[in-house]
């Protein structure tokens, strides 16, 4: 899997973490990850700091592919297999157990019902997840100083 990189600048850094003004593309219009800070210069996105960049240096962000199959899975996979689950289980369990009830109503209820709690133990997860330096993108060099020297 390739690597996702970025160009940009330091724009602040805190202990092992900087923050890095990025070029905006059109797919941040469309994100819903909340990981970047969106300004009308770019967007700002949090790295580790592996290369001990400074303030003003020109940098490249690699964002770790792993890390982003990795949450991609959890964050759209497991509320859509849950989803399913509870459909197929209201159906074919439920539906047995309350005789009354239109097994296609159940079916649904109970789909959704178990997609909610799977959106939500997914948000938790992710929530935990962003705190982690492992999931985070990484300052991997220094193209450029903010003297425009290398």
């Amino acid at each position: 899997m390739e690597m996702m990189e970025e160009i940009g600048t330091v724009q602040k850094t805190e202990g092992i973490l900087a923050e890095v003004l990025v070029e905006r593309r059109s797919i941040c219009d469309k994100c819903t990850e909340g990981k970047c800070i969106l300004t009308e210069g770019g967007a700002v996105i949090e790295a580790v700091n592996e290369a001990k960049a400074e303030v003003g240096q020109r940098v490249r962000v690699v964002f770790r592919p792993y890390s982003y199959l990795k949450g991609s899975i959890i964050i759209y996979g497991i509320p859509a297999l849950a989803l399913i689950i509870g459909a197929v289980f209201g159906k074919e369990v439920l539906s047995r157990v309350i005789g009354n009830f239109d097994p296609d109503l159940l079916s649904a209820i109970s789909g959704f019902g178990l997609f909610i709690i799977a959106f939500v133990l997914v948000r938790l997860i992710t929530s935990r997840m962003e705190r982690k330096t492992e999931y985070k993108p990484v300052i991997e060099e220094i193209i450029q100083d903010s003297k425009g020297q290398l």
